[in-house]
Formats: C-alpha cells, structure tokens, sequence
C-alpha cells in the first residue's frame, strides 16, 4: 500500500474503502473483508449512520489499531463551535476511539458559512489537543477555500472532492495543489454516474476506458483507480462484495502510460454527479440530525 505525506507530515494510506450508503448490517463484514486484503484505511461519516459498526470491525480485526486510518466527517447539523466538537464526541464514541486520524467537514455550507468558519475552529482545536491526527473538509470549491484560508490558521490536509474522468474539477484540483491540499477522489470510479441523469453512460462502459483496461489485463475501475493515484490523489472506493474489494486494492502492480492519461483526462464532461455545493444549505439538508451515541 503506498501512503501519500500530509500537510502536517501524518502519513495517509492512498486507497481506502468507503462506506457511503453501505447499510449498518452489511458494514462490519465489508470493513472486515476490507483489512483482512491489506486495506488500511477507512473513511466513513457521521451522517452514514455507520460508524459504529466501522469501529466494530476495527476492534475485531486482527491488525493493530495503530495501523488503520479512520476517517470521518462532521455533518452540516453539527456546524457551530460547541456543536462541532459535540459532533466530534459523538463520533469518537460511536468508533470506540479515543483518536480520529482524519476529521473533516462534510460540506462547505457556503450559504451559513460563519457555521462552517465556526466548526473548523473547532477542528483546529480538536488538532492541537490530539484529539485528532488532521484536519480538512469535502466538497469545498476554490471560493469556499480561500475564504476558509483567510479566516483560519491550520491550511486543510485533504480536500474530499467529486473525482472521475467524467467531472474532474481541474481548478479545484489546481488550488489544492497549489496550497498542499491532498485532493481525495469519493466517486472514484465513477459509481456516482451509474444512476444520476437520464442517459447518462457510466464511465465503466466508456469505450476509452474499456480500451485501456483490455490492454492491461485489468478491470475499467481498475483503470480509474491506477489513474487517479498516479495523479497524485487519494482514491476511496466503496463495494461490500468480498471480490471487488479485493479488487479495487489491486492497483498497484501496472503503471498507465502518457497517452492513456491524456486519453482519460479528454473524457471531461463538465456535468457534476453528486450535489451543487450551493444547494447544499441547513434548509434543504439540516433537518438531517446525528444521534447520539
């Protein structure tokens, strides 16, 4: 497993196994399953409803806990000082962990940002105390950014964004780059593309990709995976089947050339899978509250 070197010099395992939408009953055997392959990394978040059980298969697992990176996101209900750093009890408590590697918020909540501004002060705090290991945020574009890096001390480790072929987010990319913002892809392979639009081809069946992939004696996510991580980025696949898991962490033994590069680079839709960050505001999505543990 390679590891790419945080802004604050923390070592974050490339690949890691997501548990978006993985239902709590089916997250303990797919975490498991996950660790049990050599995977040492995984990301999940309050809003998930899952946490739990990835702390469970963490503590039954036979690798150290010292080993693993766990990753989660504070919810926009829980934005505030006092409210982000009850969040973050929450979250510790449902994982069974006394610290989180990577805490990050979930949304950039531009149309409340003095919310968002407020719970990353609290997320620096949590950082300078130890209860976390780093700090940074998802689906935050290059106006949510800079305004973050104006207002605050601690420059974000990772920025979570929306990364395939189809919608790469080059300027956003770029910024990140520019500022020592790892860039970590959720939607990967593109499984985001799979049911958002009527039309809409997933970028598993792109002719380009399949190409390449035939080449390689590889599988098109395969492709993807490879072709984000020698981009430089963090990649979080999700799966709970046993043999895409497996997989998915079995990237790291071909190498894409410069043209098939330049060739998945070209598939630019400029057409977004998940969500507008403006449109993700506490009136539409803040009624969605995180229990206690």
């Amino acid at each position: 497993m390679q590891t790419l070197t945080l802004n604050n010099g923390v070592p974050m395992p490339t690949l890691g196994l997501g548990v978006f939408q993985t239902p709590p009953d089916e997250t303990r055997a797919a975490v498991m399953a996950a660790l049990d392959l050599g995977y040492r990394h995984i990301d999940t978040a309050a809003v998930y409803g899952n946490e739990r059980e990835v702390g469970q298969a963490i503590r039954e697992s036979a690798v150290p806990r010292e080993e693993v990176f766990v990753e989660t996101k504070t919810w926009i209900s829980d934005y505030g000082y006092d409210e982000t750093l009850r969040g973050f009890d929450k979250s510790a408590a449902k994982l069974g962990l006394d610290q989180i590697d990577l805490l990050i918020l979930h949304q950039a909540l531009p149309a409340d940002f003095d919310k968002t501004l407020a719970a990353y002060r609290a997320l620096e705090k949590l950082l300078a105390e130890g209860y976390v290991r780093a700090i940074g945020v998802s689906n935050f574009m290059v106006d949510h950014l800079t305004a973050l890096l104006d207002a605050t001390t601690v420059v974000p480790a990772v920025n979570q964004l929306e990364i395939h072929p189809y919608f790469q987010q080059r300027a956003v990319l770029d910024f990140d780059d520019r500022h020592g913002i790892v860039n970590q892809a959720w939607s990967p392979i593109g499984g985001i593309t799979f049911y958002t639009g009527e039309g809409r081809q997933s970028v598993l069946d792109d002719p380009a990709v399949t190409a390449i992939a035939g080449v390689h004696g590889k599988s098109p996510a395969q492709v993807l995976l490879r072709w984000g991580i020698q981009q430089g980025r963090s990649v979080i696949p999700k799966s709970t089947r046993p043999h895409r898991i497996a997989e998915n962490i079995d990237v790291f033994d071909f190498t894409l050339d410069a043209d098939e590069v330049k060739a998945l680079n070209a598939l630019e839709s400029g057409r977004r899978g998940g969500p507008e960050p403006e449109n993700v505001t506490l009136a539409a999505y803040g009624h969605i509250l995180i229990p206690e543990a």
